[in-house]
């Protein structure tokens, strides 16, 4: 059985561990070689100043995250490219492990932003960004990657948020503390729980790709009016609600 306290994080450094991290990617997301990223990538992030952290149970790598550096604003951040764990070992907190890991990494370096990219169809990965690390969200990017291979895409154009992951604000403190915040949204834009199925099933595509253009639109229209997403919720059906507000702590480099 799957005991949270086995699982350890640590930064890698060696080429077989990178090695390792292509293979685990391959498993995760099922590219065709055309959208895989090399092992020589993982090389690349470490070399450069980037962070490529793996979970480990006993020897194995169960999970990994890999941030490269960027800049902008003459300001330092870190831009989270991959996160992958196995499928046998999610619900099990090693995703938010990995990413607070990748936190400390950053404070310590003196970094105060990572930010990174994730489908808004996706509801449980977007109740962790938002609702148990913090992040806020205030970007839209259509089709950002252009067309995926990946199965889990489900043949929809790659619609991408960006989640601004404010490492020291207080309101990433809090929730790590775990403070629940008081969200008033002025906006909500929600997601069908058969979201999944729909992607999953050429019958019923149509219908995720309707919701996708739909949320698409309502979310850059959100953003437009200065609205941000500081909330997420799950409702009794296990729909996923972004909430938008008005910041009251305004972020930047």
């Amino acid at each position: 059985m799957i005991q949270q306290q086995d699982i350890r994080i640590e930064a890698l450094t060696e080429q077989t561990q990178f090695n390792a991290c292509a293979a685990l990617q391959d498993t995760v997301w099922g590219y065709e070689a055309s959208d895989r990223m090399s092992e020589k990538v993982y090389l690349l992030a470490a070399h450069i100043g980037g962070q490529v952290l793996g979970a480990y149970d006993g020897e194995a790598l169960v999970g990994y995250a890999m941030s490269l550096p960027g800049y902008r604003d003459g300001k330092p951040y870190f831009h989270s490219h991959h996160l992958a764990v196995l499928p046998e070992y999610r619900n099990f907190g090693v995703g938010r492990r990995l990413k607070l890991a990748q936190r400390d990494d950053a404070i310590a370096r003196g970094i105060s932003l990572i930010e990174w990219t994730f489908d808004p169809l996706e509801i449980k990965n977007a109740n962790l960004n938002i609702s148990r690390l913090g992040a806020i969200v205030r970007r839209y990017k259509t089709n950002f990657y252009g067309d995926s291979s990946s199965p889990l895409q489900g043949g929809l154009p790659t619609d991408r948020v960006i989640a601004e992951w404010w490492l020291r604000s207080s309101r990433v403190e809090q929730i790590l503390s775990g403070e629940k915040l008081c969200i008033e949204p002025i906006e909500e834009v929600t997601v069908p729980v058969e979201i999944y199925e729909w992607k999953a099933s050429a019958d019923l595509r149509e219908k995720a790709r309707a919701v996708q253009a739909r949320n698409a639109e309502a979310l850059q229209s959100a953003f437009a009016k200065g609205l941000v997403v500081l909330g997420y919720r799950r409702d009794e059906r296990g729909d996923g609600i972004f909430q938008l507000a008005r910041m009251n702590e305004p972020q930047s480099l």
